[in-house]
């Protein structure tokens, strides 16, 4: 069975590049957008700001979660190092958490804007702040997996394959 999948290039994926950041880069996005708009929204009583971070925040939910399919797809081909590891784990457990606050977030809103769409309370506005901390959290660990550790890059790749790491 293993003989019809396709073969892994010199990044150690079976398709050109690492998706994984093009798609969370889109989350992220839209993620921080949106907050920024309800901050924005909040304070100048725009009520046309609550709609485009209602449309952001719903389709980053959709997102996240093709987002963690690359990142996990690529996370098992990634051969991580023991120094890699423990961060690859951390990211990957995060990631998986940022999509279930991602979803409550959007379930959150979605109640919360069928009531009132021209206003939000204080305690959506603080939760909004806590998730962009947790999401630049999570985006300085995805910089040390590339950055530092070099994951699915061809000199660390190659490393990996002659058994150096």
């Amino acid at each position: 069975m293993l003989e019809y999948l396709p073969p892994l290039n010199d990044h150690n994926l079976p398709y050109p590049d690492t998706m994984h950041p093009i798609v969370v880069h889109f989350v992220i996005a839209m993620v921080l957008f949106s907050v920024l708009c309800d901050g924005i929204a909040y304070f100048t009583r725009n009520p046309r700001l609550y709609e485009v971070s209602w449309w952001n925040l719903f389709f980053a939910t959709i997102s996240i979660f093709i987002a963690i399919i690359f990142g996990q797809i690529e996370a098992g081909l990634a051969e991580p190092y023991n120094a890699a590891e423990a961060t690859l784990n951390l990211h990957t457990l995060l990631g998986w958490s940022l999509s279930g606050i991602i979803a409550a977030m959007t379930a959150w809103r979605y109640v919360l804007r069928s009531r009132d769409p021209k206003g939000l309370p204080k305690a959506f506005l603080g939760v909004g702040i806590l998730m962009t901390v947790i999401v630049c959290f999570q985006i300085y660990l995805g910089d040390l997996l590339v950055w530092v550790y070099g994951l699915h890059t061809v000199p660390v790749v190659e490393a990996v394959r002659e058994g150096i790491l």
